[in-house]
């Protein structure tokens, strides 16, 4: 089996923690899917990926900027209350979609007031150094359609 390039669709278990080993985020029964080199993954995770094999284990230290960012604290923005029509109890770690000039956002709720809602567009990992915990399972290459549309189709990616 070859060793992990672009334009591979690469299959792999991973348990996510924070520095202080607390677990974030894990791949439950079915392994996460790929295509390599489409940026479909943090950047640290997927140039630590390239050149392994099937069955490889390996752990990971992504820094922040290689991960979701650093925080930006310019992404928090106080805005008026009345921006949140028809939601009455908007409380801190509410998550909402925001139309920016960027597209759709995902914001998190930081804290409230009478008057207004303060809103931090930052990912909520952003800032933080990652630790993956990383078995190979699976490479193929990419089908023409999924290097066409740039992410994995079918078990385990996306369908349209």
């Amino acid at each position: 089996m070859a060793d992990i390039q672009n334009d591979q669709v690469v299959s792999f278990h991973y348990t996510l923690t924070d520095e202080n080993g607390t677990v974030i985020d894990k791949s439950e029964g079915q392994p996460l899917v790929y295509l390599h080199g489409a940026g479909n993954i943090i950047p640290g995770l997927e140039n630590a990926l390239t050149g392994k094999n099937v069955g490889d284990k390996l752990n990971v230290n992504v820094p922040a900027a290689e991960g979701y960012g650093e925080y930006n604290a310019e992404m928090v923005q106080e805005v008026p209350r009345n921006m949140f029509q028809g939601v009455d109890d908007i409380q801190a770690g509410m998550q909402f979609q925001a139309q920016t000039d960027d597209g759709i956002q995902i914001v998190t709720v930081k804290d409230v007031n009478d008057e207004s809602v303060f809103v931090d567009g930052n990912h909520p990992l952003a800032g933080q150094n990652l630790n993956f915990d990383v078995e190979i399972v699976d490479i193929r290459p990419a089908t023409q359609e999924e290097l066409d549309h740039g992410h994995v189709h079918g078990a385990g990616g996306h369908h349209h």
